[in-house]
């Protein structure tokens, strides 16, 4: 097992890596409360929520489940409402940690609620597919949907510790894996010249679920993730650029309805695109702008957006997080590994590559 810290002060909180964690869940609980609420979906329990709860049970940690619908489509108000409505009848308090055991979706509504039961209540993030354990788990970000955009209501909210069970990996449907490639690419790309360079050397073993390959990827994203959290967590400034590709990649995904593209998916099209405009305004050099393409395509990810219109792209992006003072922010690549946020990109540009 390898473990990184999310360094956040008094709230600093383990990620750890490796087969098995799921297993140790109690433990962490345990050191803090008898009891603890789960959030999952039908799916995930029934392949995972055994092992979870034994282990708890072993840690004389007692469990309630809660299941909530799956997919993104379910992202939303009505979801979060009922979640709360059951943790208000099972009398969770302040004290009651929740789990959330699942992908993003799981892990951003258990989140949200914890955020905003009781003013804030404790959570553990276990995440089971590759997308939330590179990502979305780490970082304390939680949201629902709101028709209008991707993750517009939500709030900050730390977990108390990351539980990143690779065997959980084997159980995932191979688009699944693929989706979780995306948020990969993206930290290389923006960060870590050398670990692109290894992620094309080794995205066929990824792709075949090598596990030494897999935690590897894995390890060197939270590696980057916590330390851009740690230096920002709020995203004030640095950890914008976690954002690369998603401006476009949020947009496709509002456009086409939650659900229809995956959200790695998006973001493997969407980091097609920041990586073109890179190349038009930032002077990312054409060779390594093809090599981002070529290494989201060797993924198996999409690398050409759904047609929409101009002005639906410019609509979409226009209610992006990242937008200041009416002015749309791209976060775009000088050169790979090395990201900034850019305001004064021309519509031209956007045009451009969008057509």
């Amino acid at each position: 097992m390898k473990e990184l810290t999310v360094a956040l002060g008094e709230r600093s909180y383990p990620i750890r890596i490796g087969r098995g964690t799921l297993s140790g869940v109690g433990e962490t609980i345990a050191a803090r409360s008898s009891r603890a609420v789960v959030v999952s979906n039908a799916t995930v329990a029934s392949l995972h929520l055994p092992a979870l709860r034994a282990g708890m049970e072993r840690a004389g940690v007692a469990s309630d489940v809660v299941l909530i619908p799956d997919g993104e489509a379910h992202k939303n108000w009505d979801t979060l409402n009922d979640l709360l409505t059951r943790l208000l009848e099972l009398k969770a308090d302040r004290a009651t940690p929740l789990v959330a055991l699942g992908g993003g979706v799981v892990g951003d509504i258990a989140g949200f609620a914890a955020a905003i039961y009781q003013r804030g209540i404790p959570f553990v993030q276990v995440p089971t597919t590759l997308l939330a354990q590179v990502d979305s788990s780490v970082g304390g970000k939680t949201a629902v949907n709101h028709r209008l955009g991707k993750n517009m209501i939500g709030a900050f909210h730390q977990p108390i510790a990351v539980a990143v069970d690779t065997g959980c990996l084997a159980t995932l449907p191979p688009r699944e894996v693929v989706a979780g490639l995306a948020e990969v690419v993206k930290y290389g790309a923006i960060r870590d010249a050398a670990f692109f360079a290894w992620l094309e050397r080794s995205m066929p073993a990824l792709a075949a679920r090598d596990d030494d390959a897999l935690v590897h990827a894995i390890f060197e994203s939270c590696r980057i993730k916590a330390e851009i959290v740690a230096a920002d967590e709020r995203e004030t400034g640095e950890r914008a650029l976690l954002n690369f590709g998603h401006t476009f990649g949020h947009a496709i995904e509002t456009a086409t309805g939650y659900g229809t593209w995956l959200h790695g998916e998006a973001v493997g099209a969407g980091m097609v695109l920041a990586s073109r405009l890179s190349e038009r305004v930032s002077g990312l050099a054409a060779g390594e702008r093809g090599r981002v393409e070529t290494l989201v395509a060797a993924a198996g990810l999409p690398v050409a957006p759904p047609r929409l219109e101009l002005h639906r792209w410019l609509d979409l992006m226009g209610r992006d997080k990242k937008v200041e003072h009416g002015r749309m922010r791209f976060v775009v690549l000088e050169a790979l590994g090395r990201a900034v946020v850019r305001a004064d990109v021309d519509e031209r540009d956007i045009a451009a590559i969008v057509g």
